[in-house]
């Protein structure tokens, strides 16, 4: 139709997440169309001649808004001979408003929780969602999505996140915080050098026990500040070092109160003992 090509060439509509795009007369009657199957109407003439009153009565400014286009299409098919297309138009656009809109309600979204929403309690598998920690996680998961797509995200983002067309991975936590996803620790560097969990600085172990528990602290930290699985590289080798710090120290004291004889045998016991 020469008066679709012209309007998208010379007009742009303004999107609700702010961005312009190329007028479109296929989206329009696309949606005139489906109402009219849903009311059982079937007249090429009709859905010709209403799309060419919808163009003509459309704004002339160079940007019109979703609205104002759906303001011209719901008065047109209301003077129509088909007054059922029109109420089946206006209820479709009003239950994909309510749908819309119910994709970023704080209530909504906590009702689809107690109502135990799949997408909701089974998003993340690493999370049994039948435990009390995670349905608090859950909960306060909810309400920061909501926060983010309504007032954080760029609205472009959110109104992609919302279609499909992108994932936004872990939106509960990353709008708030720089925060890492996964993390493969550098626990020989952190063990050798010493380092430092909240205003404690924490010297290099002296011993495997101390060791092992510097390394429990560690990951607990790490994975208290990101979202993720931790994990530790060739831990063997990594504690290595400290087994033979035990062992030197056993036979340092096996040289004072063991027999010469007896000495080897008494500090690999006591290192087994410590390290196993």
């Amino acid at each position: 139709m020469y008066v679709e090509k012209e309007k998208e060439t010379e007009q742009l509509v303004i999107k609700r997440d702010g961005r312009k795009v190329g007028f479109d007369l296929i989206k329009i009657r696309n949606a005139v169309q489906a109402s009219m199957v849903s009311c059982g109407v079937d007249d090429t003439a009709y859905l010709e001649s209403i799309l060419v009153d919808i163009v003509k009565s459309l704004p002339n400014d160079m940007a019109v808004t979703i609205d104002e286009i759906q303001h011209v299409v719901e008065n047109q098919l209301m003077k129509s001979t088909y007054p059922d297309v029109a109420r089946a138009y206006i209820e479709y656009r009003h239950d994909r408003d309510s749908q819309r809109a119910s994709m970023t309600d704080l209530t909504a979204s906590v009702q689809k929780l107690l109502d135990r929403d799949k997408t909701v309690v089974n998003e993340n598998a690493n999370k049994d969602a039948t435990v009390f920690n995670t349905q608090r996680d859950l909960t306060a998961g909810a309400v920061a999505k909501s926060y983010a797509l309504k007032y954080m995200l760029p609205k472009h983002v959110a109104n992609a996140h919302l279609k499909g067309d992108i994932h936004f991975h872990d939106l509960d936590y990353s709008p708030y915080h720089a925060m890492t996803n996964c993390c493969l620790i550098n626990i020989a560097g952190m063990l050798a050098n010493g380092f430092k969990i909240g205003n404690a600085n924490v010297e290099s172990p002296k011993s495997i026990q101390t060791a092992t528990a510097q390394i429990a602290q560690i990951i607990a930290n790490v994975a208290s500040s990101q979202y993720g699985g931790c994990s530790v590289d060739r831990i063997d080798e990594v504690l290595a070092m400290y087994a033979k710090r035990n062992y030197a120290k056993h036979m340092s004291e096996a040289e004072k109160w063991v027999l010469a004889e007896r000495r080897e045998d008494f500090a690999q016991e006591r290192t087994k003992k410590r390290y196993l």
